[in-house]
């Protein structure tokens, strides 16, 4: 599987403040970013995938609207993970 513990741990560990701190936003943004990215990289190669679309889609819209509410909460935190994670905006 792509996303080990180890994996998901280094991610909330970086972004969320502590491993076990997953309910963070900013964990949060930062996993579905890992797993847009990897379904991204899925569907250049298998593009007749239609599932796999539609999940990406609606992960996208998650994390859309997880950057919405923290760009309301505290815009200096939204800049700094957009501009970490490369997000376009």
């Amino acid at each position: 599987m792509y996303l080990t513990k180890e994996v998901k741990a280094e991610i909330f560990k970086k972004h969320g403040g502590s491993e076990s701190n997953t309910g963070s936003t900013e964990g949060q943004i930062a996993l579905f970013t890992h797993r847009i990215n990897h379904l991204t990289g899925h569907l250049k190669k298998n593009h007749k995938d239609y599932n796999t679309e539609r999940s990406l889609v609606a992960l996208v819209g998650k994390r859309r609207s997880l950057l919405d509410y923290l760009k309301k909460k505290d815009i200096a935190k939204y800049r700094s993970l957009i501009k970490e994670l490369n997000i376009r905006k």
